[in-house]
């Protein structure tokens, strides 16, 4: 069998049991265990689709059913699977298709601003009840920072707002952008923590309707302005520029229009501090599971892809961070999380819908954990004395 025969080339650490529809078993690498995880395949078609894309296919096969893991969870076998494949292409066959798929979305996939609203609808206004299965308290969908692995999630949540906050080096009275501002959290934190007046903008209905109301209930609605807008459309002065798993959803031919806009907003001494994840390999095309199932238009950039759209900006590059394994924690708290609420998800979704969001949960923080996925925090100036010389303001307490 050539699936075979390929995945015992691919598992050099560890293994696992593969029957395919034929009910043929296969030994596939080493086995530690004495009863091993176990990979079923249903559907004879697997036995050509996971050999030529399997970074389509492994997902949309675990999704309806056709594959079936035993003597183990999936996260079981995604951590032997990703920790042979590391930061890596699986295979030659998923390259080339991968990168026929990228060209062609190259050269039809523009993110105006249309498009980048029905994106973000797709998945942040399905359900607001979904997002508090497994969010924390204060709904934050994107990276905690943990100071120590063993931070709950809300500590670790909360420890992410201080870094940031901090980083801004906000003062009194100061005007504030919040980019793609998701449920509010930041923008309501740093005004409740600080005198500055906010203006946070989403793509999302629902989260500016979420938004607005988090902002009367904490009576701030004077000091935090929630507004349903494009980042392309404003046309004014802020002190601080912030944005937080919103460069994500930008798309690479609008690189150089974002940051040519945060230049343009932000004021000569200001600072903007962009949260993204990232690549630490070469640029390389979107996962095609994730950019189909879960977040159509999303592409998370290397390192090489931002650099120069924020030199012909005519900002600085003040600073730079490398969150390394902090979202592979985060995603298995989140994780953790929605798979013990499965009871509460299926009288919303059907179990299709639940086994995506395990294996996008899953195979996210596996690709944090092992592969070439962290996340980076660019802070930006237009002076260079803008910030301090040395990183101590940041973690003075």
């Amino acid at each position: 069998m050539k699936l075979a025969k390929f995945l015992n080339s691919l598992f050099i650490k560890n293994g696992f049991i593969l029957i395919d529809a034929d009910s043929n078993k296969y030994k596939i690498g080493n086995p530690k265990k004495e009863n091993p995880i176990t990979l079923r395949l249903l559907d004879r078609s697997l036995h050509s689709k996971l050999l030529f894309h399997p970074d389509l296919y492994f997902g949309e096969a675990y999704s309806n059913g056709s594959i079936v893991i035993e003597n183990g969870s999936l996260t079981d076998f995604l951590e032997i699977a990703f920790e042979n494949i590391g930061r890596g292409e699986i295979n030659n066959y998923g390259m080339i298709i991968n990168k026929l798929i990228g060209f062609y979305k190259t050269l039809t996939s523009f993110n105006f601003i249309k498009k980048s609203k029905t994106n973000v609808a797709h998945h942040y206004d399905i359900s607001e009840k979904l997002y508090d299965l497994f969010l924390d308290e204060k709904r934050q969908y994107s990276c905690a920072y943990f100071k120590d692995e063993k931070n709950t999630l809300e500590e670790a949540q909360n420890n992410k707002i201080d870094h940031i906050i901090k980083k801004l080096k906000l003062e009194n009275d100061q005007r504030v952008l919040d980019i793609g501002s998701g449920w509010g959290t930041l923008a309501l934190e740093i005004a409740k923590k600080t005198k500055c007046s906010v203006l946070g903008i989403t793509l999302s209905e629902n989260q500016l309707q979420y938004s607005k109301q988090k902002a009367k209930e904490m009576n701030l609605e004077n000091q935090v302005d929630f507004r349903l807008e494009d980042y392309r459309n404003l046309n004014e002065k802020f002190d601080r520029i912030v944005s937080v798993g919103m460069f994500e959803h930008v798309g690479k031919k609008f690189y150089r229009k974002y940051f040519n806009t945060v230049s343009k907003l932000l004021s000569e001494d200001g600072i903007a501090l962009i949260h993204t994840i990232g690549s630490i390999n070469p640029p390389r095309d979107p996962q095609p599971w994730i950019n189909k199932y879960i977040f159509p238009g999303g592409y998370t950039p290397s390192l090489s892809e931002v650099a120069l759209p924020i030199e012909k900006s005519g900002l600085i590059l003040s600073d730079i961070e490398v969150l390394r394994k902090h979202y592979a924690h985060t995603l298995r708290h989140w994780k953790e999380r929605f798979l013990s609420k499965k009871s509460q998800v299926l009288e919303m979704f059907d179990e299709k819908f639940f086994r995506m969001w395990e294996f996008y949960l899953a195979s996210c923080e596996m690709s944090f954990k092992w592969g070439d996925q962290v996340v980076f925090q660019f802070q930006l100036s237009k002076k260079l004395d803008s910030v301090p010389n040395t990183r101590d303001y940041i973690y003075q307490q």
